[in-house]
């Protein structure tokens, strides 16, 4: 691999509106798992890629597939399946990063939760890529609304997460009825039995790719993370600052032009400040870097490329300002600091977005990082004010000022000053047009485009309020209150478990480990949920669509817990949908009345 990591993506063979997009975007070399996968993709061969979460996969497959595409025809072909609704838009988005400079180029996301009619009309106006949630997709192609006589490749993202969501058989079923030369990228960041078994079934002679995430990261470097936007950062950024004692700080972004932009920023704040990026000289990015070993600047804003390898022991402190495209970056950026046994302090900045990339560090580190609060103005205040009077506490101490005290004394006598008005006037004049203290400024309408979900994001909810989807499971959290839940689905409509845990998991943004016992009847269930959920998640639950029903979620607290009428019942504890809660193996020959799958 280590010929491979030093390639560029140049280097590789994309098409150069695609390598134009990825030079705009920032990206300067290939990750391990891009440079290993995008020579196999472009040939046309199959691939099975294992790599977790964070390290740059989303590229490694988008960059050659994108690369190939027949841009004069609007048939689907490139199918990509990932397992969530928050990762089929993630993935759809940076697609559309990456075609920005291809001509006619459209991408499609399809999942649950989001009208059949608005994804009807998108798929009748054609879409060369379409990334979907593997019920949504199951639907749509036994609609005929999805067809995929053109499709050239099909990847698997997150094959695992898929398996353990329990839609691995509507994977199954959707590999069964592509073309048999279609291309397949599986890709996993582990490989159990039936992943194995899939690929064995359905991949071609396919490349082997390994990738091991670095997981080393120094005891000494205390990690945290904040959560803000976009347009929130810079406020963030400069708090920061005001707050932290720090001897030189290095601030990393992803673009060469947000170097400059940000450096020139700080700098209008008065901070000594300097960009280095890949568009500077050798000569000039020497120079920068011994102006801050000397002291002469205090913060350097880089790219990941330029900043590899810089050894500097002044480096207290490594803020991530962009969230890295990979967890190997994010190791690499925050080991400048805290070297040779030296502390550190690394900070990272998350949107609401990026959540699932901050999830991947922590997995990638095995760390857990603490999220830190966002100085408030009173805090800044008080800093201010410190700050301001340990100024002349150093002063009396440490100067002579025996003749500024004749100067003044002899004013006093002259004008009968108040000897505390003559020194709030020369404070003030120390102080000069800047005001030592912060005014609060009044709370903006939440309006951030991260906050709200990208354009046609509608179904991409945020967290019910009060409640953490990264709860411990409920066996581990036996005090968590639990209420139960009517569901209008049930044996007669071929439902399942897993499908249940799938739908709800989604649409109402919660961790299947906080859904608790499911019953099936012949035609209802079921589902045990943390009470107090948000009146906005009931509703957007009533209208989710499994197995072709619409689940419309009832409350059962007015009507006791007790089981409703309707027949047998299947039981399950949520989280543990497993083979003998499995509807029978769909085959190739299914008929058009047969059952359709859940949303997922």
């Amino acid at each position: 691999m280590n010929s491979e990591d030093q390639l560029s993506f140049a280097e590789l063979g994309l098409a150069a509106p695609v390598l134009k997009a990825i030079e705009e975007t920032g990206y300067e070399t290939p990750s391990p798992i891009q440079a290993a996968s995008i020579p196999h993709l472009l040939e046309g061969r199959d691939l099975l890629g294992v790599a977790q979460t964070g390290t740059g996969k989303t590229a490694a497959f988008s960059l050659p597939l994108l690369s190939r595409l027949d841009l004069k025809s609007r048939h689907t072909q490139l199918l990509i399946l990932a397992p969530t609704r928050e990762l089929a838009i993630q993935v759809a988005e940076a697609c559309q990063t990456y075609a920005r400079n291809l001509a006619d180029f459209h991408v499609l996301p399809i999942y649950g939760g989001q009208a059949y009619d608005t994804q009807l009309r998108q798929l009748k106006r054609g879409a060369q890529v379409v990334v979907g949630t593997p019920g949504r997709v199951m639907d749509h192609m036994r609609r005929g609304s999805l067809k995929l006589n053109n499709l050239q490749a099909l990847v698997l993202d997150e094959a695992d997460e898929m398996l353990r969501m329990g839609f691995i058989d509507d994977v199954e079923w959707v590999l069964e009825h592509t073309p048999e030369d279609r291309q397949i990228a599986l890709f996993s960041a582990t490989m159990p039995a039936q992943i194995k078994k899939v690929a064995q079934n359905h991949l071609n002679n396919p490349a082997e790719i390994r990738i091991k995430a670095k997981t080393a990261t120094a005891t000494t470097i205390t990690q945290s993370y904040l959560r803000v936007s976009g347009n929130q950062k810079l406020d963030a950024l400069t708090r920061i600052l005001e707050m932290q004692s720090f001897d030189a700080m290095l601030i990393f972004v992803r673009t060469k032009s947000a170097t400059v932009e940000l450096s020139e920023k700080l700098a209008a704040r008065g901070y000594a400040s300097e960009a280095l990026n890949g568009d500077i000289s050798q000569n000039l990015r020497e120079r920068t870097v011994d102006k801050l070993k000397r002291g002469q600047i205090d913060i350097l804003v880089a790219t990941d490329v330029v900043a590899r390898g810089l050894d500097v022991e002044r480096i207290s402190h490594v803020l991530n300002y962009d969230i890295p495209y990979d967890t190997e970056s994010y190791i690499h950026r925050i080991g400048r600091t805290g070297r040779a046994g030296r502390e550190g302090e690394a900070i990272l900045f998350v949107s609401p977005r990026e959540q699932r990339m901050l999830k991947s560090i922590e997995r990638a580190t095995r760390q857990q990082i603490d999220q830190m609060q966002l100085p408030s103005t009173n805090d800044i205040n008080e800093k201010r004010v410190k700050r301001f009077v340990d100024r002349i506490t150093e002063t009396i101490e440490s100067q002579d000022i025996e003749f500024y005290k004749n100067l003044l004394t002899e004013y006093q006598q002259e004008n009968d000053t108040d000897p505390l008005v003559v020194a709030s006037a020369l404070a003030h004049l120390l102080q000069g047009k800047t005001p030592l203290l912060m005014k609060e400024q009044p709370r903006q309408p939440r309006r951030d485009r991260e906050e709200r979900g990208d354009r046609g994001d509608r179904g991409n909810r945020r967290q019910p309020r009060g409640m953490s989807t990264q709860a411990k499971p409920l066996k581990d959290n036996p005090d968590v209150k639990m209420q139960r839940y009517k569901l209008n689905v049930g044996h007669e409509h071929g439902v399942a478990p897993k499908n249940i845990v799938g739908a709800i998991a989604n649409e109402a943004d919660l961790d299947a480990n906080l859904i608790g016992s499911i019953e099936i009847y012949d035609d209802c269930s079921t589902v045990d949920l943390p009470t107090g959920m948000p009146k906005a998640v009931v509703q957007q639950l009533r209208k989710a669509v499994v197995c072709g029903q619409r689940l419309n979620i009832q409350d059962m607290s007015s009507e006791g817990k007790g089981a409703p009428s309707g027949g047998r019942s299947r039981r399950s504890g949520g989280n543990n949908s497993n083979s003998r809660n499995r509807p029978p193996r769909r085959n190739r020959k299914d008929s058009k009345d047969s059952k359709k799958s859940s949303d997922s």
